[in-house]
């Protein structure tokens, strides 16, 4: 498993696939390569481009050094991108949206971006968030996971499937990194987005509720240069094969100067 090593030692682990401008995939709180919607995405683009997948520090085969801090997974995202060599998209997905803007906003090698449904409240208490990131530090393993989903809006009947699954296990595997995922939003704000010139693509699904939608469009209003879409899909998803040619035409846009 090839890995890239971050400022401060850790070891981050990746793949590389097809070929292209290269794309990385940044995944949502509790996801990492073998627990993640990505891979359906991954595979429908490497015909277009170099897609990179890796696992966020603390996750997968990824390594972890304490202390975390926003800045940390940066450096590792500068270092998958000059693995890249070259200019490099981004896609994140729920909280993977914030460290790609945190990552444009560093002014790393990034040539565009897209986002799904960015889980930014800027209208939101931050002694709310800073108690929320607090909670889920004291919380491990199942705790932790059923707070963290249940403070997001997944309903208990959804949750009552989920558990007991390969990929409820596979988020409790990582429930301690679901507080470095609520640092970061406490870390995301207007001043963060408004360093933010890269092209942006903003996107939500047309089956989520009001409140995603709402950071959807309160993100897209606050990045200098960003458009907004709708998709179909389900709350807080959009179907790969729906996803992927939306991605391709965007990106592609300025593809041919790089």
């Amino acid at each position: 498993m090839p890995t890239v090593t971050a400022q401060d030692g850790t070891r981050i682990a990746y793949q590389r696939e097809g070929a292209g401008p290269p794309l990385i995939l940044i995944d949502a709180a509790g996801h990492f390569r073998a627990n993640s919607p990505l891979g359906e995405l991954a595979d429908l683009l490497t015909t277009d481009f170099t897609v990179y997948r890796y696992d966020r520090r603390g996750r997968g085969g990824s390594d972890d050094t304490p202390p975390y801090a926003p800045e940390r997974e940066v450096e590792d995202l500068a270092a998958l991108i000059a693995e890249a060599g070259a200019p490099t998209a981004l896609y994140g997905y729920s909280s993977g949206c914030l460290l790609a803007l945190h990552a444009a906003a560093a002014c790393l090698d990034v040539r565009r971006l897209v986002l799904l449904e960015p889980p930014l409240n800027v209208d939101g208490d931050e002694a709310d968030q800073r108690a929320f990131t607090a909670e889920l530090r004291r919380l491990t393993g199942t705790e932790a996971v059923t707070f963290f989903l249940t403070s997001i809006g997944v309903r208990e009947q959804l949750l009552a499937g989920m558990r007991d699954t390969p990929h409820w296990n596979a988020m409790v595997s990582v429930a301690h990194t679901l507080a470095y995922d609520s640092l970061l939003s406490e870390a995301t704000g207007p001043t963060v987005l408004a360093r933010v010139s890269t092209p942006t693509l903003v996107l939500h699904s047309a089956g989520s509720t009001d409140d995603l939608t709402e950071m959807a469009a309160a993100t897209a209003g606050l990045l200098p240069a960003a458009e907004q879409r709708s998709l179909p899909g389900e709350w807080h998803g959009v179907p790969a094969t729906t996803l992927a040619p939306v991605l391709t035409d965007f990106l592609r846009r300025d593809a041919a100067r790089q």
